[in-house]
């Protein structure tokens, strides 16, 4: 009878009884994700400058978060950017490269905030980016200020509130993997998303990507 995923060691020869080691299955959480409806944001217009502000309540401790800020190798698991060094420290000058555009973007950037593991400021292409980490209960309550265009701010807020997801599920040991840029665009749960924070904004989105291009 067929053991499924189970193998016979070979060693089973020598003995009377079969050794049977089992595979471990390794689990999927992308397929399993779907994300929450949008949520914590809100538009601070200042005439043709708007602001997009998102807040977000994360079950781990400032320091941790912090962490998932500023290190690049934590950053690579679920930031729209890569960074070339470490973005906790005032005065450090850091090259952030967009992931999914379409031709190499790098940006030069100096941190002028780093007050860890509460504030931390600094610019990622013509983008400000202010991020306050607040002690709350046994977790962190994150906010994100950061400047974007009239047409694309419901596409940002979009793209971060799934960022911020992914952040979540890389801290709690269930990495989904990095989704960003244009391979996020594809995914389902965006496009509602994008959808969700127009209307809440009382916007007209973009319907990106193209029907043709969507799966």
């Amino acid at each position: 009878m067929p053991l499924g995923d189970s193998v016979v060691s070979s060693e089973s020869k020598f003995c009377n009884w079969p050794v049977v080691q089992f595979k471990e299955k390794k689990v999927n959480y992308r397929e399993q994700y779907t994300p929450g409806p949008a949520s914590g944001a809100q538009i601070i217009k200042d005439g043709e400058k708007w602001t997009l502000v998102l807040v977000r309540d994360l079950h781990h401790p400032p320091e941790k978060v912090w962490q998932a800020l500023t290190d690049p190798a934590h950053l690579r698991e679920w930031a729209p950017f890569d960074a070339d060094g470490n973005l906790g420290t005032v005065g450090a000058t850091v090259n952030l490269t967009t992931v999914g555009a379409p031709a190499l973007r790098v940006t030069e950037t100096t941190v002028t905030r780093a007050d860890a593991p509460n504030l931390l400021e600094y610019k990622w292409g013509g983008f400000d980016m202010r991020w306050q980490l607040e002690a709350f209960g046994a977790g962190t309550r994150l906010t994100l200020w950061t400047n974007i265009g009239h047409r694309f701010i419901a596409m940002g807020a979009a793209g971060w509130h799934i960022c911020f997801d992914v952040m979540d599920h890389l801290l709690s040991g269930t990495p989904l993997g990095r989704m960003v840029g244009p391979d996020a665009m594809k995914f389902g749960g965006w496009q509602r998303l994008n959808a969700e924070y127009a209307k809440q904004f009382g916007i007209e989105s973009p319907d990106w990507p193209p029907p043709a291009a969507q799966k």
